[in-house]
């Protein structure tokens, strides 16, 4: 099959999803695409079994595919853009100091607590699974995905001062995550000495190196877009910057996400309020959105139909049940501890449920599943990659659906912008529900 084919047939499956979506189940295009696309996946899958049809060609387009390199290194850069284009930065930087917790100790954190519980899982269920790949898992998994949580957030109605410490955090901690799997990864495969300081020095090298190539490819980018007025120009330096940054990080071997991530801060905020006409914003806005929308249907609908490469056994799916309350356990830890710490710490108070929001709200994704298929061929491969799969449809689906009301029945204040704008690190004042 050639590459436009599979690319055609991706497309379809996403646009009948989507209409399906739409028309009839209108729930969050996150949720709706994904349980449409493995819905029907599944019922392929029971066809062929029963030798209704044969599998080979709807294999043969999955397998095709290379879901890694598609989400690594294609999609995420351009769904990173589009999301930090429509942060607010003096917001983001109220909020600095439980979103770089979150994103950097709360990652490593949750990769520890999580390949710990699940390696003592494994060995409770019979699978004798090496630690260092548990906290491989642990790794994977532990980032939110800023493209499912930044989804969900669009439909959910919740406060400012919540949405951009989950916003904040899913956008800049995948980047983290993805160097902490690297690191692990290349222990496994003997490559490097697992010392503090070799593992301090690359995160140093790939998240400081990655912010620092943004912010200057950013500034940039925006002289370049303030010296003319010319919104279809305008566009293609910011699809040049989106491209051309991920290409020299990955070169360069820093961080691509949040080279891109600082990169659109800085267009969002800096280059929209001097450098861009009324006309380009709006010209601007609607490009990025659509591209938003076309790769975040694509890249659901390829989740619910990896269900074809996936090789599941009954330890998999044990391990993979018992890794959801384990995968929440740890996000909450990661969560609490920081927010508790900065209570202790600070006179300003958080939102009343700001915990329970923050961890339900952690939605696993996309990029946890392309991690997972990276991972070397070996007798643990496929046990890991079905028990991520199964977190990730847990977490689509489940907490999905189920946000946008555990956000209403905390009775959440609804307009955070009557908040103080001189509360530090923008904690929000309390609110009536119990926490």
């Amino acid at each position: 099959m050639t590459f436009f084919q599979a690319l055609a047939a991706i497309i379809v499956a996403a646009a009948v999803a989507s209409y399906i979506n739409t028309r009839y189940l209108r729930w969050p295009p996150t949720v709706g695409l994904l349980v449409i696309s493995l819905l029907g996946s599944l019922v392929v899958l029971l066809l062929g079994e029963l030798d209704v049809i044969s599998l080979s060609d709807a294999r043969s387009i999955v397998e095709s595919i290379n879901f890694e390199e598609v989400v690594l290194n294609g999609m995420l850069a351009f769904l990173l853009f589009a999301g930090a284009l429509h942060v607010d930065l003096d917001r983001l930087r109220r909020q600095k100091v439980p979103i770089s917790i979150m994103a950097t100790a709360g990652v490593a954190g949750a990769t520890f607590i999580t390949g710990t519980l699940f390696w003592l899982g494994a060995d409770l269920v019979g699978f004798d699974l090496p630690y260092p790949w548990a906290l491989l898992f642990g790794a994977l998994i532990a980032p939110t995905d800023p493209i499912a949580v930044l989804g969900i957030l669009k439909g959910a109605k919740t406060p400012k001062s919540l949405e951009t410490k989950i916003a904040g955090e899913s956008l800049f901690n995948d980047g983290i995550a993805v160097v902490v799997f690297l690191t692990i990864l290349e222990t496994v495969e003997g490559h490097k000495d697992p010392t503090f300081g070799n593992i301090s020095l690359f995160l140093l090298e790939e998240a400081v190196g990655g912010a620092v190539l943004g912010l200057v490819l950013g500034v940039i980018t925006y002289r370049l877009m303030k010296s003319l007025d010319d919104y279809a120009t305008e566009l293609l330096l910011t699809l040049a910057l989106v491209t051309g940054g991920y290409a020299i990080a990955v070169a360069i071997h820093v961080s691509g996400p949040i080279t891109v991530v600082v990169a659109g801060l800085v267009i969002g905020n800096h280059a929209r309020e001097m450098a861009m006409s009324r006309l380009t914003r709006e010209h601007l806005d609607t490009f990025w959105e659509l591209i938003d929308s076309v790769l975040n249907a694509a890249l659901f609908v390829l989740i619910g139909l990896e269900v074809f490469v996936i090789n599941v056994t009954s330890a998999a799916v044990r391990l993979g049940l018992m890794a959801i309350p384990i995968m929440l356990f740890a996000r909450w830890v990661s969560v609490s501890v920081p927010i508790s710490l900065i209570r202790l710490s600070s006179s300003r108070v958080f939102s009343e449920g700001v915990i329970r929001i923050m961890t339900w709200g952690g939605l696993r994704g996309g990029i946890s599943v392309a991690l997972g298929l990276s991972l070397p061929a070996s007798e643990y491969r496929d046990v890991l990659l079905t028990a991520t799969y199964i977190v990730v449809v847990f977490s689509i689906v489940v907490q999905g659906l189920t946000f946008g009301r555990l956000v209403r029945s905390l009775h959440v204040p609804p307009d955070p912008e009557l908040d103080d704008p001189e509360l530090d690190d923008g904690e929000a004042q309390p609110a009536p529900a119990s926490g």
